[in-house]
């Protein structure tokens, strides 16, 4: 921890975006660029960030501020390289991967990823595979070209949000489906449908406290990194 060195929190609208304003400072990335955001709705999370911290600042309660950071000077020179990495989730999404279909977690997995995963095709015009068992099968190459096509659209504070929830979720279509979420619940259900295995495994097994604060952390990030994605393409 520091000690805090600024006492008021402002806004300035610069020519390429919103800034935090700290006294009269500009807050800048870690690798020194000024951290311009793209929407005033981002600027004031960030800023309510900085207004939170009390006399010793706690970089770990800065989680906007880093996403920020990771979207100006990691994503922003290379979207492409993003949108690669994010493109091998489709490859192997969880919502494709079901049990064998004689077992009951599979209509458990039907009920609850098929209709996600058909408003997602729909809306998308791509067809995924689905697998039973856990080999791998590939994707139609129109699918992954289409959501290529689409990861390119995205901005890197965009990008910066779905490969958040990507990762935490092993779905690109969740994360996707998060991003282009249009009612503040659905990240949460989107998230507890990729919770689905688990949750199963705990119906049958028990609940073990230290998986379920390790997962209920996730979720907060998740939702966080949700959050984020929205208020980027927030005008």
């Amino acid at each position: 921890m520091i000690s805090r060195f600024y006492t008021t929190v402002s806004l300035a609208e610069q020519p390429e975006g919103w800034q935090v304003m700290l006294d009269a400072r500009g807050v800048k990335t870690v690798g020194g660029a000024p951290q311009l955001l793209p929407t005033r709705p981002l600027a004031e999370a960030l800023a309510a960030e900085w207004r939170g911290q009390g006399e010793q600042i706690d970089p770990a309660s800065l989680p906007l501020r880093d996403m920020a950071d990771y979207a100006i000077d990691i994503l922003s020179p290379h979207p492409e390289g993003a949108a690669e990495g994010l493109l091998s989730y489709a490859e192997t999404d969880t919502l494709c991967y079901r049990a064998d279909p004689d077992e009951p977690l599979h209509t458990r997995q039907q009920a609850v990823w098929e209709p996600l995963l058909g408003h997602f095709e729909a809306a998308h015009g791509v067809t995924f595979t689905r697998v039973s068992g856990v080999l791998h099968r590939p994707q139609p190459p129109a699918t992954l070209a289409a959501l290529h096509a689409r990861l390119l659209t995205l901005s890197p504070f965009q990008l910066a949000g779905l490969e958040a929830m990507t990762k935490l979720a092993a779905s690109l279509t969740i994360g996707l489906s998060a991003l282009e979420a249009t009612h503040e619940d659905e990240p949460l259900a989107l998230w507890q449908a990729a919770c689905l295995e688990e949750e199963w495994q705990a119906e049958l097994w028990g609940r073990d406290w230290e998986a379920e604060e390790r997962r209920q952390r996730r979720e907060a990030d998740f939702l966080r990194a949700a959050a984020f994605a929205r208020l980027a393409g927030t005008p």
